[in-house]
């Protein structure tokens, strides 16, 4: 984050910020402050006054033409640089306010990068290009702060240069160097009238795209992902948040249900089985984030109501 992007109210974080190694930085409502480096959660020495936060707080959420008050306790903002801001205050959370902001890495991490972190193996990696290339459909699945945008992104760059992208994200974090791109941005957070997901993804089939990627599948697009899947745009990426591979594909089914309750979550599942090629499940560790598990979907099996799936690695 460049000096000049750090908003007044934020100058008593400013170290934590600038540093390039912090991922994440939260402030908790008894004043004590922690940032996550590398996976690992450590403590910070900041004092931080309880009013200059709300108030500062307050005048982010008034420039996004929103309210901030007991009434309107939570706040999500996106900062100049793209970072994201998560904040609650009182009465939902005492005695003080709780701030998170998740912040954007201006740093473009190659797949050697992730060889060298011990996120993939060159095997691996060499693998799950090859899918890409030749237009599987893959889902990335993990947790919070696991590296999925991160390895969303590297995949990305195996997409063949003559096809056509279209990213869709709630805040821009790909940058997937390709001569074809189009990159479309929620507008959800802001005095605009919103633009969700879903309307973007909608909107995106009307583009000529050979490949979308989603930056996250968590809601009523979900029913429209699935659509898009099973009518001529395989090859297309996303990321979804789940425990495990197999979780991933009953998350997808259950978002996809909640706009769709008519249908009977058999018939979901085995649409599902279609669409889907492959999901590669990642997880953090003390000091690295590693892929756990990569999946490729058999089939459906409607007797069992499960997946039928073959298990890549570990084999």
């Amino acid at each position: 984050m460049s000096f000049d992007l750090i908003l007044p109210f934020l100058r008593p974080i400013e170290t934590l910020l600038l540093d390039d190694g912090i991922s994440e930085i939260m402030g908790n409502p008894d004043s004590t402050w922690w940032f996550e480096r590398d996976g690992n959660l450590e403590p910070a020495k900041i004092c931080f006054a309880a009013d200059g936060l709300r108030t500062g707080l307050e005048v982010v959420a008034n420039k996004l033409g929103k309210k901030l008050n007991e009434d309107n306790p939570l706040l999500h903002a996106q900062l100049p640089d793209g970072s994201r801001l998560a904040a609650v205050i009182p009465p939902v959370v005492r005695p003080a306010p709780a701030l998170i902001i998740r912040k954007f890495s201006s740093r473009r991490f190659t797949v050697e990068d992730l060889i060298n972190r011990g996120t993939l193996t060159h095997d691996l990696a060499r693998y799950l290009s090859e899918q890409v290339e030749s237009g599987k459909t893959i889902l990335i699945s993990g947790g919070t702060g696991t590296g999925k945008t991160t390895l969303l992104n590297i995949l990305a760059h195996s997409i063949p240069n003559h096809e056509r992208i279209v990213t869709i994200e709630d805040t821009a974090e790909l940058y997937i160097q390709k001569p074809n791109v189009i990159a479309a941005e929620c507008q959800t957070d802001t005095h605009r009238a919103p633009v969700s997901f879903d309307d973007l993804l909608k909107s995106s089939l009307r583009w000529r795209p050979d490949r979308i990627i989603l930056g996250e599948v968590r809601g009523a697009e979900a029913r429209t992902l699935l659509d898009s899947l099973n009518t001529g745009h395989s090859g297309s990426l996303a990321t979804i948040h789940a425990n495990s591979a197999t979780k991933a594909l009953r998350r997808f089914a259950n978002l996809v249900m909640r706009s769709h309750q008519q249908a009977r979550s058999e018939d979901i599942e085995a649409e599902i089985s279609e669409a889907v090629d492959l999901v590669i499940h990642i997880e953090r560790h003390p000091g690295r984030r590693a892929v756990r598990e990569i999946v490729r979907l058999i089939g459906y099996d409607r007797h069992l109501r499960q997946f039928v799936c073959e298990h890549l690695f570990p084999a």
